[in-house]
């Protein structure tokens, strides 16, 4: 890994490993012993690329040398990533990615927040896609996208209420922060997403749409989606509520998103205003703070207060708190099998009331 003073050179790659071989403890551990600080960012771009896989173990190697971690998807029509990185090969990595035609100049959105845990391990992988969207793109023109709006003209279209605000993510991200007055479609993917998109704005093609999304890759090919279908005047916030969060500190506007924004890592969120505007699924109180229930054979993604976590022991009911505390080997024993593996929908709108779940669903069969 480079340091800090070296040479403003890549350096020189060496054989090894293609893919991460350690468990989550040692890259936990090796983490929390770093001494130097990490920035987290995200970018994306739509650009054809050749020998993908070959690419992808290049690309693996360079940037493993620099200490980055994070997911990363390439396909034939891109690149998708979240990384996080040394802060001091912040450079090193620009460099990098220039090197490239199909990289130079790409934009980089820095995290609102960042902590510098947001990754354990560098994952990189080669996808049919870079954001699974179920569309076949031969069937429109996928670079006829909409117009690109900085976070000024954002808000001067949500101040002249001439506009149609959608938020172009899964109903687990807008329900801890959105922009004022946006319809929210309560989807789980963004396959789903986009037709459910079609089906609210039926008969308005001729209206003034504003769409947004967290770093804007996903308004890409919604906004291109919704102008094949013959809606006139489409416009995407640049950069999504990433880059609107830095435009509105960095120039003293206003800032029209209330609450969190929810990422894809490690943190699990970033905070953009000051206003909660969720609740806990446990006990309805006040809360937007997300997180993984605490029994790894269920995962469940829900917003869970400080008190509840404390109560449940980080666990979504008393079932799987009651599984926690049961030896190890017995817990092993029991995710065993499709019956019990992923017991509970881990994103999905589609759920009981969480404090609620244990009292009709059947226990674990080997309980």
């Amino acid at each position: 890994m480079a340091k800090q003073g070296d040479s403003e050179q890549i350096p020189k790659i060496k054989k090894r490993s293609l893919h991460n071989i350690y468990g989550k403890e040692i890259l936990k551990k090796r983490l929390e012993s770093e001494t130097f600080p990490r920035t987290t960012l995200s970018f994306y771009r739509y650009v054809i690329l050749e020998s993908v896989e070959e690419l992808r173990d290049t690309l693996y190697l360079e940037w493993d040398s620099l200490g980055l971690l994070g997911r990363i998807y390439i396909a034939r029509e891109g690149i998708n990533a979240q990384i996080s990185l040394p802060s001091h090969n912040l450079g090193l990595f620009r460099e990098n990615l220039n090197s490239r035609n199909e990289f130079k100049n790409i934009p980089l959105k820095i995290a609102v927040e960042d902590d510098g845990k947001s990754f354990l391990k560098l994952d990189l992988k080669v996808r049919k896609k870079i954001v699974a969207d179920g569309l076949d793109d031969d069937v429109f023109d996928v670079t006829n996208v909409g117009n690109h709006l900085n976070a000024e003209e954002f808000n001067r279209h949500l101040e002249s209420g001439d506009s149609i605000v959608v938020d172009v993510r899964n109903h687990y991200e807008s329900e801890i922060g959105h922009f004022e007055n946006a319809i929210l479609p309560q989807s789980d993917t963004f396959r789903e997403e986009l037709r459910i998109l079609l089906e609210l704005l039926n008969g308005k093609e001729d209206q003034k749409i504003l769409m947004y999304c967290t770093g804007g890759i996903r308004c890409e090919k919604a906004s291109a989606w919704l102008r094949h279908h013959g809606y006139k005047d489409v416009n995407q916030l640049h950069g999504g509520i990433i880059s609107y969060a830095h435009e509105v500190s960095q120039k003293g506007l206003e800032s029209k998103f209330k609450g969190k924004n929810f990422v894809f890592d490690g943190r699990l969120q970033e905070t953009i205003s000051s206003e909660v505007i969720a609740s806990c699924h446990q006990c309805g109180s006040t809360s937007d703070r997300h997180v993984n229930c605490a029994n790894p054979g269920c995962h469940i993604l829900f917003i869970q207060c400080e008190s509840c976590s404390e109560k449940y022991e980080g666990c979504c009911t008393e079932e799987c708190r009651n599984v926690l505390h049961l030896p190890e080997e017995k817990q092993k024993e029991i995710r065993k099998g499709h019956l019990n593996e992923n017991r509970f929908f881990t994103k999905s709108r589609i759920r009981p009331k969480i404090s609620d779940l244990y009292k009709t669903q059947k226990p674990y069969e080997t309980i």
